[in-house]
């Protein structure tokens, strides 16, 4: 049985419907990073990192092809409110936008001068489409994800782009290395994953794009977090690398989790329903039909209106 349940929640309702076994849509990568579903072309996007390219696959033919080589050893993936692909660089240490004609539009590269250490993972607020990045030094460690360098900025962060005036102020700091990050359904609150310290941690999210907070919201002891997701009910559920997929209550429990054969580093919510769990994991991309919805898309969120 690919699902461990923890607590009867997990079981009500999210693992007693759906695929009782992984699918396998492609094999062939060498860590499988990023998936992005995109719903207007019905195709899912991921990243190659090491082999430096953006692959698609069809859902309607389940036909692979190479989006882009080489792509600037690509790491996480979003779309934007008008649905242009977001793309953290490794490589080239910087964060950015495909046109609709193709064309590329940097977004961020550098932050108070000085060049970022290897962006990892993005998403965007509905409200005003200011973008969200993490900053690890992944890509910059060694010349197998990136380029080999030192850190000009001596820190890993978590950033925040002014849809505005395309300035890059820093959001959050303190952490070991900053990884997945998504908002809550009302984008009330950011959720961000640390890789290194086997933390998510919780911010509040203001009406001027600012955090505050960055309580523990789960630990993982003894493993770490990668990419996290949330389902429509505010469930989170986390990319735990050599422990699978693991499944959060909002208040915090840990309701149970999904094995997989291999290393997870990104999942996402995508299909035709938003009830497919695409998981990258080392060299694969699987497919999970579940019961449990994903959050919609951009910009048809309708996230809550403060006073």
């Amino acid at each position: 049985m690919i699902y461990e349940v923890l607590d009867e929640r997990f079981t009500t309702g999210l693992c007693d419907k759906g695929d009782r076994q992984l699918e396998v849509l492609y094999e062939g990568c060498r860590w499988a990073e990023g998936p992005l579903y995109v719903p207007a072309g019905r195709y899912l996007l991921w990243s190659d990192i090491p082999n430096d390219r953006l692959l698609r696959w069809d859902e309607t033919t389940g036909e692979v092809g190479v989006l882009r080589s080489p792509a600037g050893f690509p790491n996480g993936n979003a779309l934007d409110r008008e649905g242009r692909l977001i793309t953290c660089e490794q490589g080239n240490r910087r964060v950015t936008r495909t046109e609709h004609d193709g064309s590329l539009t940097v977004i961020a590269e550098r932050f108070g001068g000085k060049r970022l250490n290897s962006p990892n993972d993005a998403t965007v607020r509905s409200t005003d489409g200011s973008i969200y990045f993490s900053d690890p030094d992944y890509g910059i460690l060694s010349d197998y994800e990136g380029n080999r360098a030192e850190s000009e900025i001596g820190a890993r962060n978590v950033y925040r782009v002014d849809p505005a005036s395309g300035e890059v102020h820093l959001a959050a700091d303190g952490f070991e290395a900053p990884n997945g990050l998504v908002f809550s359904p009302d984008e009330t609150r950011l959720y961000v994953s640390d890789s290194r310290a086997g933390l998510i941690r919780v911010f509040d999210v203001h009406e001027d794009g600012s955090l505050t907070g960055g309580d523990v919201f789960a630990s993982n002891p003894g493993h770490r977090f990668d990419n996290i997701r949330l389902d429509d009910a505010g469930r989170v559920w986390a990319a735990a690398l050599t422990d699978g997929v693991h499944c959060y209550d909002p208040d915090g429990t840990l309701l149970g989790r999904v094995h997989v054969p291999q290393t997870v580093a990104n999942i996402r919510f995508g299909g035709a329903r938003r009830n497919r769990l695409f998981i990258a994991a080392t060299t694969t991309i699987y497919s999970l039909m579940t019961s449990v919805t994903g959050l919609p898309p951009l910009p048809s969120r309708q996230p809550a209106r403060r006073p």
